[in-house]
């Protein structure tokens, strides 16, 4: 069993962007996902982008017109994040999510902790920590965007393996194994390099996040929720200060 950071650099983060369906589409689903929540620039203009990776959300939220700050446990995937900015100006952190607070020198308009980023840490505690720090930082009226699997609910037997994504050079498949407070992610990856078939997996584990509880826990700081649908699985949360 590895940590996520552990995990990201040795397996993960060589294929995330691919896993995402590539830079451009994953760019374009999101400036889709800003856009049609009307999210642009309207105050200080600050935006944080927790677990940034290699800029999904960060480039789209540059080319709205925010400052923002991207922070990431993995340097590769800043360094394609810097590569994919290309004319957007925008700071890269390497470091945990939970230290953000201590690379933000400003009240914020817009903080996202999205594509299951909230799910990587290691406790609901921690999870709790985010959106605590989140509120305090935060300018009035300004709004927290999650977006993460809702893994409460168990799946059975052979529903736990999931086919997520392939072509013809890479299968990716992933394996859940629940415990009470945490599921552990099996990911195995078949590479074919040079015509034969290589084996990569490794294993770390996610939290169970309900939609009830991060509501509760969100209501109860003090936010209003704007929203909280699903869509494909994945669960939306806007928070509102």
């Amino acid at each position: 069993m590895v940590t996520a950071e552990e995990h990201y650099e040795s397996l993960l983060s060589d294929v995330y962007t691919w896993l995402m369906g590539g830079f451009e589409q994953a760019k374009s689903n999101n400036v889709a996902f800003f856009k049609s929540r009307n999210i642009t620039p309207s105050s200080s203009g600050i935006a944080v982008d927790l677990g940034a990776g290699s800029g999904f959300q960060s480039i789209p939220l540059a080319e709205l017109g925010f400052n923002v700050t991207a922070i990431d446990l993995s340097q590769k995937l800043l360094n394609e994040l810097n590569s994919n900015a290309c004319e957007h100006s925008l700071v890269t952190i390497n470091d945990d999510i939970l230290n953000f607070k201590d690379h933000v020198s400003a009240n914020c308009e817009l903080i996202v902790c999205m594509t299951d980023t909230i799910t990587h840490l290691k406790s609901k505690d921690d999870a709790l920590t985010i959106f605590q720090d989140s509120f305090s930082l935060l300018e009035g009226d300004g709004k927290l965007i999650l977006t993460f699997r809702d893994l409460s609910t168990e799946l059975k037997d052979t529903d736990r393996f999931i086919p997520v994504r392939s072509d013809e050079n890479i299968i990716f498949t992933c394996f859940l194994e629940y415990e009470p407070a945490t599921v552990k992610i099996h990911d195995i990856v078949y590479i074919k390099t040079d015509g034969k078939w290589e084996l990569n997996k490794s294993c770390y584990r996610k939290i169970r996040l309900s939609v009830e509880w991060t509501e509760n826990q969100l209501l109860s700081i003090g936010f209003k929720i704007e929203e909280s649908s699903n869509s494909n699985g994945f669960q939306t949360i806007v928070a509102v200060k």
